[in-house]
């Protein structure tokens, strides 16, 4: 389910279909208004998966990506795709790359493989080399009604029902943008943390540990989901039943 930028997703799908699309795209906006959401949902129209080894999605390692994490996709793309027609990557924060890391990226870019393509999300493009921006095409995303996330008021409420009801909400949003729905929940229970620790919401029903334990359990379910073949509802019944 795509939420807002019907725009972008329309100039993606259309070149898709044209055999237009560049080999290399720039997503970049304020922060948190589903450019990464969107980017693994193209690529699952694109490529029909978002698992290795057609598929590969680059995250900071603590606060940067390093050299060898530019040096892996440049290896894996130099084999042909496996299953799909292409390969892809989707590079999350990507001004978050070293000098190093940007420098061998550039490289990567000026000598482009064929059967593969590259998406940069950022919120900080003026922070990457002026010589990435000039070999990308750029698209911006902007901050929607649809795309604003309201508090996961329904969790809430599943969070005090049986294991029945937990489960059919599992099942119900499986089939959903898990990335940014879980993004929501993490964001929620960050929140009812640091109002716990700040002892501003002494009614909780959860423990400082509790809330620790919670959201460890949603980013394990966030990384599973995006990075492994994991079943989503299965992945999100685990995730429903530590609530």
């Amino acid at each position: 389910m795509i939420l807002g930028h019907q725009k972008q997703w329309q100039f993606l799908v259309k070149s898709a279909k044209l055999g237009k699309l560049p080999h290399a795209l720039l997503f970049y906006g304020q922060e948190k208004i589903g450019k990464k959401a969107l980017a693994i949902e193209f690529a699952k129209f694109f490529i029909g998966r978002t698992s290795p080894p057609d598929f590969i999605l680059v995250e900071p390692i603590g606060k940067e990506i390093q050299i060898s994490q530019i040096r892996e996709i440049i290896n894996k793309f130099s084999f042909k795709p496996y299953l799909a027609d292409f390969k892809l990557a989707v590079i999350d924060n990507a001004h978050l790359m070293t000098l190093e890391a940007q420098n061998c990226f550039l490289k990567f870019l000026e000598e482009p493989k064929t059967q593969t393509f590259l998406i940069l999300v950022s919120a900080y493009p003026s922070l990457l080399l002026p010589t990435i921006i000039s070999r990308v095409q750029k698209i911006r995303f902007y901050q929607t009604k649809e795309s604003k996330i309201e508090e996961p008021e329904k969790l809430i409420s599943i969070s005090k029902s049986d294991l029945a009801a937990r489960f059919q909400y599992a099942k119900d949003i499986s089939k959903e943008n898990l990335e940014e729905i879980l993004d929501t929940w993490l964001r929620y229970f960050r929140k009812v943390f640091l109002e716990r620790v700040a002892n501003r919401q002494k009614n909780s029903q959860y423990s400082l540990s509790k809330l620790k334990d919670i959201i460890r359990q949603i980013q394990t379910t966030k990384h599973l989901i995006s990075t492994t073949n994991t079943n989503p509802r299965l992945a999100l019944e685990l995730l429903l039943m530590e609530l």
